[in-house]
């Protein structure tokens, strides 16, 4: 990649990390848009580059993360899930990481239940916290977003509502959560490239690459937060889901036409 692709592909990152319209689907469009093919670097770069967004919650919301251990242990429970599918799942997802297709599908069928969202979920009780049991289905909610295209921030935030919490204490949740999560894809793939033949050296080549990438994604995802949190306590879902409906359905539609959106 160049460095043009690779500030390109992490401002989409850091602007769409937070937002329920799913950050690596934006990011498989945009590699397929700039003609960047799928190596096992660009895989690993655009796993890892989310974990450069996810920092900006440590450093927006540090105070909060000084909690009991309660907090740590729901944090815990709500991370296992993903952290066991994901390992089990690991070359399924790499193959679905090259289909614009499944991007495009995943949009649309998300968008649509985005639109009713809010009528279905958004009916919270005066409880602030949360038990564990709320935290493992909110776990289990983050896996369905293995699927590139789902939305991590969607799921998790969804998966929240359908628990009672409120739009804002899910979607915070859904940030920390994001920690551990993003923490252990990016150091998981970065060791799996490091154990293929050549994989140190191919790491080492483009290590700045990846600092550039992690840096810009940071920077871009620490004003997409604030802007997130404000828009959906507001607004709801409805807007994300209309945008989701019309990308998934444009990429259809191009594909449909015969244009090639392949990344492989």
């Amino acid at each position: 990649m160049t460095y043009l692709q690779t500030i390109i592909i992490a401002i989409v990152e850091g602007l769409t990390e937070f937002l329920p319209v799913s950050s690596t689907g934006h990011m498989i469009i945009a590699q397929s848009i700039l003609g960047v093919p799928s190596t096992e670097f660009v895989k690993a770069f655009t796993i890892n580059i989310q974990f450069g967004a996810i920092l900006s919650v440590m450093v927006l919301y540090w105070k909060r993360f000084f909690q009991t251990f309660d907090f740590y242990w729901k944090l815990l429970v709500a991370f296992l899930p993903a952290a066991v599918i994901g390992f089990l799942a690991s070359d399924y997802i790499d193959a679905m990481l090259e289909s614009v297709t499944v991007v495009a599908i995943m949009l649309v069928i998300g968008g649509v239940l985005m639109l009713f969202v809010d009528k279905w979920f958004n009916h919270p009780n005066d409880k602030q916290t949360m038990d564990w049991k709320q935290a493992l289905k909110i776990g289990f909610f983050q896996c369905i977003a293995m699927i590139p295209g789902v939305s991590r921030s969607m799921a998790t935030i969804v998966g929240g509502m359908t628990t009672k919490m409120t739009r804002q204490h899910a979607a915070e949740f859904s940030f920390f959560l994001a920690v551990p999560t993003m923490a252990a894809a990016s150091g998981y793939k970065l060791l799996k490239l490091v154990l293929e033949p050549d994989g140190a050296k191919l790491l080492v080549d483009n290590l700045p690459t990846l600092l550039v990438g992690n840096v810009v994604a940071f920077v871009v995802a620490m004003a997409a937060i604030k802007f997130f949190i404000s828009f959906l306590t507001k607004y709801g879902f409805k807007a994300f889901g209309y945008y989701r409906i019309v990308v998934g359905v444009a990429l259809l539609v191009l594909a449909a036409m015969g244009v090639n959106l392949s990344i492989i």
